[in-house]
C-alpha cells in the first residue's frame, strides 16, 4: 500500500487515498516538537487516526499475502494477525529494535553504553497515544488480542556504509542499503547551465520550515561567498527563502532539484540530515556539512561524524556565515573516506534485497 491523496496508479501500484497530506500539515505549523504539541488534537491526532483506520481498511479489503508497513502504521500488527499473514516492519530509522551500540534515533545523541537500550522504550510509547484509535481497529478486526503479534521481518532501507549493524540484532533485522527506483533524474535547463560553470555548494533544507527562513539564508549564502563558492539553494518547504537583494549571478535559487542528478557535482552539500539527503549526498561522493534541525537528523550527523565522513555539526540556531564558511573550507578533509562510502554504496542493491525478503515472507 503507497498513502497517497491521488487515487491514480503508480508505476503498477494500487494507490489509496488515506486523505493524510503530510506537505499540508508541514505548511501550516511547521515541524517543531512545539508546534506539534500545540496542535496535537487539532490535526496531528486527526491525521495518525486517518493513517490508523485507512491503513487497516484498505489492507483488509485487498486481502494481501504479507503486509509491509512503516512504525506509523500502528494497526499493521491487528490487522495482519486478522488476515493470518506476516507482517514486515519498515524502519526508515533505527527507533524501533533495541540495541547498545547506539541511541534510538529521534532521542539523543550522547552515547549512554548499555543504557542507549532503554531510549528505544521512549521512541516506542507513543504507540499509548493512540490507544483509542488501536482499539476501534481490534474491534473492526474482530480481535481481542491485546499484543499482535511481532513482525516477522525488520527492514531498515540504510546503507552499512553510513551505520554499523549491532552484533545484538538477530536474523530477522536486515539493512538493505536505500530503495530506489531505476531511470534519469534530470535538472532544468536553467539549473543544468549554472551546474556547467562548476565550483558551486548545494544547499537545502528540505521540509525544515522552522525558524527564520531568510536569516538562514542570509547565513548560508554569506558562508558560501566566503568560503569561495557559488551556491545553488532549493529553497524546499520553507527551509530557506532568499530575499532579493541576496540573489546575484553566484546565487540559483530553486524550489527542489534531482540529488542524483545535482549532487556528484556540486564541492560539498549544506543540509539537515535527513536520511534521504545523508543517503544521497554519501552515494554522489559529496561532502555533507549538516545542520541538523529535529527528530532523527542529530542522529545521521553523529553517525557521519562518528565515521569520518563530515565535520561536526552545526546546529540550525547556531548557524552563522563564518561557521559554516569554515566547515565548508574543511570539506577536502572528508572526501577521501565519502568517496570510499560511495564506492560500496554503489554495489547496494536495496530495492532488490527488500524484494527478494518480502517475497521470501509471502
Amino acid at each position: 500500500m503507497v498513502p497517497d491523496n491521488s487515487g491514480v496508479d503508480l508505476n503498477g501500484l494500487d494507490v489509496v487515498s488515506m486523505s493524510v497530506d503530510y506537505t499540508a500539515m508541514i505548511t501550516q505549523q511547521g515541524v517543531s516538537a512545539a508546534a506539534a504539541l500545540r496542535s496535537y488534537r487539532s490535526i496531528i491526532q486527526p491525521l495518525m487516526r486517518a493513517v490508523i483506520i485507512e491503513s487497516a481498511r484498505a489492507a483488509l479489503d485487498f486481502e494481501p499475502d504479507v503486509l509491509v508497513a512503516h512504525p506509523k502504521i500502528l494497526s499493521a500488527g491487528l490487522v495482519a494477525d486478522a488476515l493470518s499473514i506476516p507482517h514486515i516492519r519498515v524502519e526508515i530509522v533505527p527507533a524501533l529494535t533495541p540495541t547498545s551500540a547506539f541511541p534510538a534515533a529521534g532521542t539523543i545523541t550522547r552515547d549512554l553504553g548499555r543504557f542507549n537500550r532503554s531510549t528505544y522504550r521512549l521512541a516506542s510509547a507513543g504507540e499509548e497515544m493512540f490507544r483509542r484509535d488501536l482499539k476501534d481497529v481490534s474491534r473492526m478486526v474482530g480481535s481481542s488480542t491485546r499484543s499482535p503479534t511481532p513482525p516477522a521481518s525488520t527492514l531498515m532501507p540504510i546503507s552499512p556504509a553510513l551505520l554499523h549493524r549491532p552484533a545484538n540484532w538477530d536474523d530477522t533485522v536486515h539493512m538493505t542499503g536505500p530503495w530506489k527506483l531505476d531511470g534519469p533524474e534530470i535538472v532544468s535547463p536553467e539549473v543544468a547551465e549554472f551546474m556547467a560553470e562548476g565550483n558551486f555548494v548545494y544547499a537545502g533544507f528540505g521540509s525544515m520550515a522552522a525558524g527564520n527562513p531568510h536569516a538562514r539564508a542570509r547565513e548560508v549564502i554569506g558562508g558560501i561567498r566566503a568560503a569561495g563558492f557559488r551556491g545553488l539553494l532549493a529553497t524546499g518547504l520553507g527551509g530557506l527563502e532568499v530575499p532579493s537583494e541576496l540573489r546575484d549571478d553566484d546565487i540559483l535559487v530553486t524550489d527542489a532539484v534531482a540529488h542524483a542528478a545535482v549532487l556528484p557535482e556540486a564541492a560539498a552539500a549544506v543540509h539537515h540530515g535527513g536520511i534521504g539527503t545523508v543517503h544521497a549526498a554519501t552515494a554522489a561522493g559529496a561532502v555533507s556539512v549538516l545542520v541538523p534541525f529535529i527528530a532523527d537528523q542529530p542522529f545521521w550527523a553523529e553517525r557521519l561524524r562518528e565515521k569520518g565522513l563530515a565535520a561536526d555539526p552545526i546546529p540550525q540556531r547556531k548557524l552563522t556565515a563564518d561557521r559554516l564558511s569554515a566547515a565548508l573550507g574543511a570539506a577536502e578533509d572528508f572526501r577521501p573516506r565519502v568517496r570510499a562510502a560511495a564506492d560500496t554504496m554503489a554495489h547496494e542493491d536495496g530495492t532488490g534485497s527488500a524484494l527478494r525478503i518480502i517475497e521470501g515472507l509471502a
